[in-house]
Formats: structure tokens, C-alpha cells, sequence
């Protein structure tokens, strides 16, 4: 299957050393120009979801679906985590192949205040 390959993809990600897990580590990841590439999990929530499109968007990092739940990242993992920043483009390009890329959308973040 698939999905199975990137979580697979992920955990060698993660004992290289190359994943930032949590939302305060991937904004710092795409904020010092270390990410290649964001992950989201599909259960995020709406209100995270558009917090890191805003990161995204304003670092110029692509944010990519993986189609897979927190509690499914969290069991192969070890960590909960809803997006995730892979900082080395060998494995971003390979976790990336196949999944669509999330537009990013000015209107979903821009404050309505």
C-alpha cells in the first residue's frame, strides 16, 4: 500500500534526524529556511490548518496532504502530530511523490477582522 511507503519514508526521515514534528517546530523549520516541504495530516484542524498555510505561504515552503490521520502518523511515529516539516529534499521529493500540493490561498488566512 501506498501510504505505508511514506510512513515508511517518515521514520527514516525522522532517525536521520530530517523531521520536525509540531506546529512550533515547523514554523521555526520554515521560518530559518531548513523545510523543503510540509505535511499535514487529514484530521488537522481547520484552525491549524490555516496557520500553517500562512507559514507556508509567507516562507515560500510547499504544504502537502499525506492523507493520513494523527493517530495514524502517532503509531508509527511515536509522537502525535498533525504537520510535520521535512528538512532534506532527497526525502522530501520522495515523501512528496504522488501527493497533491495544498494551494495556498491568501483569502484562507488573511485575517477578516
Amino acid at each position: 500500500m501506498k501510504m505505508n511507503s511514506k510512513m515508511g519514508l517518515l521514520t527514516m526521515c525522522r532517525k536521520a534526524g530530517k523531521l520536525q514534528l509540531g506546529m512550533d517546530m515547523v514554523k521555526d523549520s520554515c521560518r530559518n529556511g531548513s523545510a523543503f516541504g510540509v505535511f499535514t495530516a487529514n484530521d488537522l484542524s481547520p484552525k491549524s490548518l490555516k496557520e500553517v498555510k500562512f507559514v507556508c505561504s509567507k516562507y515560500g515552503v510547499k504544504l502537502y496532504e499525506l492523507g493520513l490521520s494523527m493517530d495514524e502518523i502517532w503509531a508509527d511515529l511515536g509522537k502525535r502530530a498533525g504537520v510535520m516539516a521535512v528538512t532534506d529534499s532527497g526525502f522530501c521529493k520522495s515523501c512528496a511523490k504522488g501527493l497533491e500540493i495544498v494551494p495556498l490561498n491568501e483569502n484562507d488566512y488573511k485575517s477578516q477582522n
